[in-house]
């Protein structure tokens, strides 16, 4: 089967199990998991149910694909994802996001926990991202053309979508904005590293987000992307780093994301 005949076969599974065409796509990173409660909850898969879909191995990743309604738009929420450093190719890691794009989703959000480059970022803290810098040396766009994942050649000028930050900042004009790096992992950066991704004129730091939103820009999705700074990156804090803070983090900075995600629903709803 070709790369687009297997997120097909997973769209059409997901659609006859009763999951509409949503208002929006989450993708809750590490951490983040607990605000698909937020739904009032239509339906529900794991990863493992749907043909080919990719399953996560790395904690605070549940693996469950879930439908509802968060004032009134109806959301799908992917409760974890994988990773390359898990092992997956870069088509793998972005099969579940295409083949809702295919299902005819057009609005995706997707959180991250990400490392603070700013010594003046504090746990907790949401970041809006504007931009992003693919270091993990892969793209989904590799490999054999197919029309339906967008240009061979696709513009990448501006691969989150204005009108969707801008909800956010009508919503919170106080929201960090800055620019998101891609690594691969699974070891934290070192000092040097960090040090060389502030001189890119990065603003935080993690493994997994870029390559999802390659693929949803080429294939016409409006993404909006919001990092969960989860610790400060490695020489700016006065401990080593661990998972164990992301999680944390998690919880600490979940009730400001959930008012910011009713508050995009409701817009969503209301533009619709």
């Amino acid at each position: 089967m070709s790369e687009y005949e297997l997120c097909k076969l997973a769209a059409d599974h997901a659609r006859d199990q009763g999951l509409p065409v949503p208002d929006l796509v989450m993708v809750l990173g590490s951490g983040l998991r607990d605000l698909a409660a937020e739904m009032e909850k239509v339906g529900e898969l794991s990863f493992k149910e749907l043909p080919h879909w990719p399953v996560p191995r790395v904690e605070g990743h549940a693996a469950q694909l879930s439908w509802g309604r968060i004032d009134g738009a109806m959301v799908a929420c992917l409760q974890g994802r994988v990773h390359l450093y898990e092992g997956y190719s870069a088509v793998e890691v972005v099969r579940p996001l295409r083949s809702l794009r295919l299902l005819g989703a057009e609005h995706f959000l997707i959180t991250n926990a990400a490392g603070g480059l700013s010594a003046g970022m504090r746990a907790g803290e949401l970041m809006l991202i504007e931009d992003q810098i693919n270091l993990t040396a892969c793209s989904p766009l590799v490999g054999p053309p197919e029309a339906a994942f967008g240009p061979r050649f696709p513009d990448q000028s501006r691969l989150f979508d204005l009108g969707l930050r801008e909800s956010m900042l009508d919503l919170d004009p106080d929201l960090l904005s800055g620019v998101y790096a891609g690594v691969l992992g699974p070891g934290y950066e070192t000092p040097a590293e960090i040090r060389m991704l502030q001189g890119m004129g990065a603003a935080a730091v993690g493994m997994s987000t870029v390559l999802e939103v390659v693929a949803l820009a080429a294939m016409g999705g409006k993404v909006l992307g919001l990092s969960l700074i989860s610790n400060l990156a490695a020489g700016l804090g006065a401990e080593p780093l661990a998972h164990s803070e992301v999680l944390a983090a998690g919880q600490s900075g979940s009730g400001r994301m959930k008012e910011l995600i009713r508050g995009l629903c409701r817009r969503l709803r209301t533009d619709g």
